[in-house]
Order: structure tokens, then C-alpha cells, then sequence
């Protein structure tokens, strides 16, 4: 998953989770972006009588870095509040949920939102209203109504939802885990495997999002939206994080956290956490934030997936650990962004500080014809130039690491061609829900009753 379960403590604690994170310039509205960040990953549908929700006692926060420090000049904090009506249920509705304010739903959950802006921290709204989860028919008949009704413009202007989404992200979970299997490949794996087509692990489960659409104007370092894209202004870099006060008091009622707030989950780009860095250093690399990333850049240079592909596919990846040679190239891609004069009208260059940052140029509009591969589907609006729901990021970062990226910074070395052409077999068309081209752009959650609970 491009960051579900990727480190041995935070996979204990889902609710604060950072699953994905996706920022873009909005294909309907192009001046403005759209920043998404998903937590508490794998929700099977039916997981009632207590559905997901967000936790109140997590702080959320979408980051944005936009002079090259890799620390936030912007940041989005949403803190969440739980109502129960009813104490003396066990539902969490007691008939069918027709609004946001309904009689019938017994667990609401809203939110506030505040803007960190250097110094000043403003409270932009309180009391935003989540959705229910998407229960079934009887209790949620007209869910695509609620969620559209808790998309909520702010009085500053931005545009914000919250609540349960399906599953964007695709990935052969099952068979990539399964030592590095690629069922594509099968023939060429030292085990061969009955089955040839990919299989979409994440087809019929739902994540919890939280999304902002923001005006350009006020992501920029100068307050400007840049035209140009070699405008070393016009790159913002982004993650998100979850954080969780240091002291967990146990009363005997519920437990209540206090203290300062710790960060213990962040994520930039997709499945950095989950292949680069080493297991022993996950949950220290979930609690840093992204200006130490220096420390992990020798497993960026030389990833140990880079030379395990090659032994489980020869001929497939080419042996570039062979060449002894550092990944300039996934430096660039991952920690520093791609200077200009590498690729005709683009680069997203953040400067020389190495940091694990989705990085965005704001000047670059949304794409006619988008290819799913991104820049090396020769599409510059999509990942690594910020990411969109539907980006194919298993396989851009699958042929990266296969060398379809080292051109870039070293012309002597052609990738072979199957390194342009290696993924996992799913794409776009295996998610189970279709992208909505509006926001809040991830589709509509599965509901239980069509999807039944795991055996």
C-alpha cells in the first residue's frame, strides 16, 4: 500500500495512519489546489455496529513548504469532536440518516479547521459537519446527497470535506508482499504463479479523507500564481502528519491524552516509509520531520529494492546495483525534486535540502489528455509533479527504481526496455468506486451492505 501498515507501531494505531497523500492543481478549478490526506487504511464496509471515524484525540495536518526549507509555511490542522444523542443505544443510527442533522443518527463527528501561517494561527471554522459512514440502503439511502452536503466552503474561500471515501489507491497488495511476486512476470519468478493478471487488493475498502481545495494565491511564497513554470516560486512542497499529545492518562471511563502533541505519522511521497526506509527506523522516521531526511538519503542512493528486483526478474530489471553507482536520479524524484533543464518546460526543484516531500509546480495546469504514468508517460501535471487520484504510482516508482529515471542525471546509461513497461498489472480501471472529477475526487465509499464483511 503506498503507506498502510508500513511501519510496526503506527500500524497498531490506524485511526492516526496517514495512508496517502495527493496534492494537484484542480482540473475544474485551476486556480486553486487540491491537498488530500487519508487515514485509517484497509475499512472493510460492513465495520458496524462501531463504524471508522477520526479520532478526537489526533491533531491532522496537511504541510506546506513553499521557500526550499522543507519546513511548513502553511499548515492545515483539523481536530475533530465526537457527539453521541442517545447513551443509552448501541447504534450508531436508529433509522434511515436523510441530512446531516438527522434524528436518527446517534454518532456525529465535526470539525474545526485552523490555518498556521508562519506566526499566526487562525481558526478558519468550528462545528464543520462529517458525513455518516456509508452503511446500506435502509440507513444511508441517499449517501452521494449527505456527502455532497458536507462539502463546505470557508469564509476565507477554501473548500473542505471530511469524512469516508473509497479507496483510491491500487496496488497488488497480496502479490508484492508475497516476495516481491509481480504476477505479470510470474514466468520469469524463481516460483512460478498461477495467475498472470494483477489483482486489486483495495477494490472494495474505503479510507477516512480529509480534503482541502485552497487558492494558489495562498500557497505561494510571494501570494502570486505563477505562469511560468521554470518559476523557482511557482514549487510548493507537501506532506501530511498526525499527531497525538505525549501523555495517554487510563480513566475509568475513557482514556484522555495530555501534554504537548507528538508527531507519529507523516507521509510525502507514495510508499517512501514503506520500501525505502529500514524497519527498524520506520517509527523514528514517522516522529522527524522532513529537514532530517538527510539521514536516509544512503537509502535512496541505493535502495535495496533496486537490487533485489534484478535476482527475482532477470532480464525484466536491469542490474543497476551492478554499476556501483549512486541514484542521482531518485534523489532527484524523491528528496529534491527535478531541477529545469533535465525535462523541456518542467522541473519541480525544491533546492539542495533533501527532504521525503510531494513536491507540486502550481504554474503547470492540469492535463487534456492525462496519462495515469505521469512524467514518464510524458504527462508533466502528474506524479512525481504533485500526484493524483488516479496516478499509477506502483509502477512509475517500479520502473524508476528499474532505471526508467536514470537518464535524467546520466545519458551514458539506457534502461532496458521492459523498465519502462514493468508494473503489477492494476490500474484505474480495477478500483472499485470511479473518481469523481470534482472534489472532493475520491469516489463514493462502498457501503456494507454491498460489500459483506470479510470471513
Amino acid at each position: 500500500m503506498s503507506s498502510h501498515r508500513e511501519a510496526p507501531e503506527i500500524s497498531k494505531d490506524p485511526v492516526a495512519d496517514s495512508t496517502d497523500v495527493y496534492a494537484f492543481v484542480s482540473p475544474d478549478k485551476p486556480d486553486t489546489v487540491t491537498l488530500i490526506s487519508n487515514y485509517i487504511p484497509l475499512q472493510g464496509p460492513a465495520g458496524g455496529p462501531n463504524f471508522y471515524e477520526f479520532g478526537d484525540d489526533v491533531r491532522y495536518e496537511i504541510h506546506v513548504d513553499n521557500d526550499g526549507d522543507a519546513r511548513p509555511d502553511v499548515t492545515y490542522q483539523f481536530h475533530f469532536t465526537t457527539e453521541v444523542r442517545n447513551p443509552n443505544t448501541f447504534l450508531y443510527n436508529t433509522g434511515p440518516i436523510d441530512s446531516l442533522d438527522s434524528a436518527n443518527w446517534n454518532r456525529r463527528q465535526f470539525y474545526s479547521v485552523r490555518k498556521v501561517d508562519g506566526r499566526r494561527s487562525r481558526l478558519l471554522a468550528s462545528g464543520v459537519p462529517c458525513p455518516p459512514c456509508n452503511i446500506g440502503p435502509r440507513s444511508t439511502p441517499d449517501f452521494a446527497g449527505l456527502a455532497d452536503a458536507a462539502v463546505t466552503t470557508l469564509p476565507t474561500g477554501e473548500k473542505v470535506y471530511a469524512g469516508q471515501r473509497a479507496e483510491g489507491f491500487y496496488v497488488d497488495l497480496g502479490s508484492i508482499f508475497d516476495l516481491g511476486a509481480l504476477r505479470p512476470f510470474q514466468n520469469l519468478h524463481l516460483i512460478p504463479l498461477s495467475m498472470t493478471a494483477g489483482v486489486n487488493a483495495t477494490a472494495q475498502l474505503n479510507v477516512h479523507t480529509i480534503a482541502i481545495q485552497v487558492p494558489v494565491t495562498d500557497l505561494t511564497r510571494n501570494g502570486r500564481r505563477p505562469d511560468d513554470p521554470a518559476d523557482a516560486a511557482a514549487t510548493i512542497g507537501v506532506y501530511a502528519s498526525a499527531s497525538r499529545q505525549k501523555v495517554l492518562v487510563r480513566d475509568d471511563d475513557a482514556d484522555r491524552g495530555t501534554g504537548p502533541f507528538t508527531q507519529v505519522s507523516r507521509l510525502g511521497n507514495p510508499l517512501f516509509n514503506e520500501v525505502i526506509v529500514p524497519m527498524v527506523r520506520k517509527d523514528r522516521w514517522n516522529a522527524e520531520e522532513p529537514a532530517d531526511d538527510k539521514k536516509l538519503a544512503e537509502f535512496v542512493r541505493r535502495p535495496e529494492l533496486a537490487a533485489l528486483l534484478p535476482v527475482l526478474y532477470p532480464g525484466v530489471f536491469p542490474n543497476l546495483a551492478a554499476l556501483d553507482a549512486d541514484r542521482a536520479d531518485l534523489v532527484a524524484v524523491l528528496l529534491t525534486g527535478i531541477p529545469s533543464g533535465l525535462i523541456p518546460g518542467f522541473q519541480n526543484f525544491t533546492g539542495p535540502t533533501l527532504a521525503d516531500l510531494l513536491r507540486l509546480n502550481v504554474a503547470i495546469p492540469p492535463a487534456t489528455s492525462p496519462s495515469v504514468f505521469g512524467l514518464l508517460g510524458g504527462d508533466v501535471a502528474g506524479f512525481p509533479n504533485g500526484r493524483r487520484v488516479f496516478d499509477d504510482v506502483v509502477a512509475i516508482e517500479l520502473r524508476a527504481i528499474a532505471g526508467a529515471t536514470y537518464p535524467l542525471v546520466d545519458g551514458t546509461f539506457t534502461p532496458d526496455a521492459a523498465a519502462s513497461a514493468v508494473d503489477d498489472g492494476v490500474g484505474p480501471d480495477d478500483v472499485g468506486m470511479p473518481y469523481l472529477a470534482r472534489f472532493p475526487y475520491l469516489g463514493l465509499p462502498h457501503s456494507g451492505f454491498d460489500v459483506p464483511a470479510a470471513a
